[in-house]
């Protein structure tokens, strides 16, 4: 996982898209390219897992992203002129909140690499898609917005779930939890504090590609140094991982950001919600197919458990809205 799934899929909906990326799609179309979305961000996890092998965390991490960055740069200097032409570009400030989500991005991407180390492609699948349910707790806490009850069902179910998978149901308890589900499920928090605060940003500035292109430098920026700074570097790692540097660069990174949010804006909420859901379910196919990871009845339990609280927390608002909108009908 790159940039992360919406807890709300209408996050980008009054994002003012560059020109050159905004064309007419129909619905099915759009839900068709979500589909690609999900498929390259789950199995982007093989090639983190790959990459792992050979490259350290960080400059894996930092490699990808200026990568990304260089591929969003173009519609970025795009829309730069265009607000720049009504005296509406990013002030200092507006860099600030731009650098803090890039750091936010990189703790995220970061403590997720480092857990590929230790544990399997469908663990680091669904157990990142924790950060869902997390949002809107968070939301809770800081914002003082009272989540609806099904978040809390959401959230003990995907905790269920995260204990079946990393257990498979032996009743080891947390022992069964290895060190790369820890940092994985850590990695949650800091997923779910951009999301809680990237699409407050883009509307802001109203310029989702700047946002996008700012953050992607800020978090290559921290990865990088501090890869130079712990982690032995050669040159020889950094071909062999260069494949895997490539694919979640250009295509997770770069392209499946610009994808997502050309596609919402021509999706429903309720489409985007579900087909971006599938993320882990990619992953966890990849993982089979590419890494040989198996799994028996209490892990595929879990799984369904966190994909359940996923789907949950995502659809909840726009079922209780369709439900708003028929209840004056059948009064």
């Amino acid at each position: 996982m790159t940039q992360p799934v919406q807890a709300d899929a209408s996050t980008f909906d009054d994002v003012v898209i560059p020109s050159s990326t905004h064309v007419p799609l129909t619905r099915a179309r759009s839900n068709l390219l979500l589909l690609l979305v999900a498929l390259i961000w789950g199995s982007a996890f093989v090639a983190q897992a790959i990459a792992s092998r050979s490259l350290g965390s960080f400059m894996f991490t930092g490699l990808r992203f200026a990568l990304g960055a260089a591929v969003v740069a173009p519609f970025a200097w795009r829309e730069w002129r265009m607000l720049r032409a009504r005296d509406r570009q990013p002030r200092p400030r507006d860099l600030v909140h731009i650098a803090g989500l890039g750091t936010l991005l990189f703790m995220g991407s970061a403590m997720q690499q480092i857990g590929m180390l230790t544990t399997s492609v469908t663990n680091a699948g669904f157990l990142t898609a924790l950060y869902i349910p997390l949002v809107p707790l968070l939301g809770w806490l800081v914002q003082r917005h009272l989540p609806h009850w099904t978040t809390w069902a959401a959230a003990a179910g995907c905790v269920a779930g995260s204990w079946l998978l990393a257990s498979g149901g032996s009743g080891a308890g947390l022992a069964a939890f290895r060190t790369g589900d820890w940092w994985v499920i850590a990695s949650s928090l800091p997923w779910a504090l951009h999301v809680m605060l990237v699409g407050r940003a883009a509307n802001k500035l109203h310029g989702a590609m700047l946002v996008a292109c700012g953050q992607f430098i800020a978090c290559s920026a921290w990865a990088l140094t501090l890869g130079l700074a712990t982690e032995p570097v050669s040159a020889q790692g950094i071909v062999a991982a260069l494949g895997a540097i490539a694919y979640t660069g250009i295509l997770s990174v770069g392209l499946g950001f610009t994808l997502q949010v050309v596609a919402q804006r021509h999706s429903r909420p309720a489409d985007s919600a579900i087909v971006l859901s599938s993320e882990t379910v990619f992953a966890a196919a990849f993982g089979a197919l590419f890494m040989g990871d198996r799994i028996g009845a209490g892990g595929l339990a879990g799984c369904a458990l966190i994909l359940a609280g996923v789907l949950m927390v995502q659809l909840q608002p726009i079922v209780g809205r369709w439900f708003a909108d028929i209840h004056p009908k059948n009064a």
